[in-house]
């Protein structure tokens, strides 16, 4: 076999399987950035299995044409079989997730369940016009959609899954406030971030931030992740639990907005 586990062998990394018949598109990004520091430190491990190597005729063969017709081809179910009773034949200990559009929606709240899910996730990519619905029946414990949109492959909705839980786990990221702070982890889209210089073409850093003010600071801070969420996710301030200052900023941004 030629399944590639990207990991140290250190027990209690955080584990993820991903099997595709493209596992150098997830390998790329896995050698990269953040994960491959999480990966160097073993707070994380993930093995990449090719598809293809579950397969049992000369051209490894993992798609077919569909039942009763149709365009495009269907992912044949053998090697997806194969490949689970072979790698994770104990259904207690593994969470085998298929990327898939008729899934759960994708969310930060989502990300935290897998974080706490202790069994080792394992993600099925899908290709071509669809997977055998047997997998879906079978062998599925979870399906997710990271969106209402189409792509090609569950590559790049797998490695998104696999990096926002990964940087919720202690010791990812550099500064533990960075995943508490991100946008939607407390309900709320992100404030505006500002860096050096501190004018760019006439165009300046606002002067809260460069008052020393602390407080001051956090409240314009709060106040812009209130009025940038009201603004572009509604959705999401409605079921946000507004504190008492809350509710005041807001009425301010309404007043300023008259």
């Amino acid at each position: 076999m030629k399944d590639m586990a990207v990991t140290s062998n250190i027990s209690s990394a955080r584990k993820f399987s991903v099997v595709t018949i493209f596992p150098d598109v997830v390998r790329v990004y896995l050698g990269a950035s953040i994960m491959r520091r999480a990966i160097a430190k073993g707070l994380i491990g993930v093995s990449v299995h090719d598809l293809r190597d579950y397969t049992q005729d000369k051209h490894r063969t993992v798609d077919d044409y569909p039942y009763g017709g149709g365009v495009g081809m269907v992912m044949k179910p053998e090697p997806f079989f194969r490949i689970a009773e072979q790698l994770w034949p104990d259904r207690d200990r593994r969470r085998i997730i298929l990327l898939s559009p008729k899934g759960r929606l994708f969310t930060q709240h989502v990300a935290v369940e897998l974080l706490q899910d202790d069994r080792e996730l394992v993600f099925f990519c899908g290709r071509y016009e669809a997977i055998d619905e047997r997998i879906h029946d079978y062998l599925a414990d979870d399906e997710i959609s990271i969106g209402d949109f189409v792509i090609t492959g569950g590559e790049l909705p797998s490695l998104v899954i696999i990096d926002a839980v990964a940087r919720l786990l202690p010791g990812v990221l550099g500064d533990s406030r960075s995943a508490e702070e991100d946008s939607f982890s407390c309900g709320l889209l992100d404030y505006p971030h500002y860096t050096r210089p501190e004018v760019i073409d006439g165009r300046s850093v606002p002067d809260v931030l460069l008052s020393g003010n602390h407080r001051e600071i956090d409240r314009w801070r709060k106040k812009q992740a209130l009025k940038a969420t009201g603004t572009r996710r509604p959705d999401l301030l409605e079921a946000y639990r507004l504190s008492t200052d809350d509710k005041k900023i807001l009425r301010e941004i309404k007043e300023e907005d008259l």
